[in-house]
């Protein structure tokens, strides 16, 4: 994206994980944005990989694997590839284009992804996962999250495991240590429920009412649901597009009023 002005002034907190979050805010920057990144999520590896390694060992007795995340894809694949190659006959789901692309650079090739949208609504209304009786699916992800995804399949006849493949923390950080020496973010920007709930619990009470005040911009109608139960006044802006560039053009065309 070429370099431009059209944040000029605009203070933008980006919470993404920390090894995730460069590209965006160098996006942001590049248009005369002023960030602060806070990160309210961090990915760590699974205490005990014998579980995952053992259903690494028997892929190719599954017809799906199923890739929920950039995340999943950056510690799942590995935990592959270093032990075997992916099956051939072991199709590929990613969850998002984000996912897909995350794939291809290790050189695996996506088979199944969503036409628009970028979550398990989206990817359960695609042909090949409305087909999956009889079959056996595994889904890799981190520890925990939406069932959604699992319990449809397995209303429709899959056979689902989970691969869980790393695990969320919240980190120690607070949000007023984070904006020392920022001014206070004119929108904050949230990728995950979970990070919704880990910067509310990351905020002091004296800040947490300027919080509430902040409009958020988000990447999925529920995560904005989320934000109204917490009591955040602002309407959400919505991304149409979970990726930097979408991102990026959302707050675009929120600070331009449309």
């Amino acid at each position: 994206m070429p370099p431009s002005d059209e944040l000029r002034g605009l203070a933008v907190m980006v919470t993404r994980p920390a090894h995730q979050a460069r590209t965006l805010c160098e996006m942001i920057e590049s248009q005369g944005g002023h960030v602060i990144c806070f990160p309210v999520l961090e990915i760590a590896d699974i205490e005990d990989p014998e579980a995952v390694a053992a259903q690494v060992n028997r892929l190719d007795a599954y017809d799906i694997g199923i890739f929920v995340s950039a995340n999943a894809v950056a510690k799942g694949v590995p935990m592959v590839l270093t032990r075997r190659r992916w099956p051939a006959d072991t199709r590929i789901a990613a969850i998002g284009e984000r996912t897909a692309q995350a794939l291809e650079r290790h050189g695996l090739r996506v088979d199944i992804r969503p036409v628009d949208g970028f979550n398990s609504e989206s990817l359960l209304a695609t042909d090949e996962l409305r087909a999956v009786k009889g079959k056996n699916v595994i889904v890799f992800r981190g520890q925990g999250g939406r069932e959604l995804l699992a319990q449809t399949l397995a209303e429709r006849g899959a056979r689902v495991e989970y691969a869980e493949v790393y695990r969320r923390s919240r980190p120690a950080g607070r949000l007023g240590e984070a904006l020392q020496g920022h001014p206070f973010p004119d929108i904050i920007v949230i990728t995950s429920g979970e990070g919704l709930e880990n910067l509310y619990a990351m905020t002091d009470e004296g800040e947490r009412e300027r919080l509430l005040a902040t409009p958020l911009l988000v990447i999925s109608q529920r995560i904005g649901e989320k934000a109204r139960a917490l009591g955040f006044t602002q309407p959400p802006v919505v991304s149409g597009q979970a990726s930097d560039a979408g991102i990026v053009a959302a707050i675009r065309d929120w600070r331009a009023g449309k």
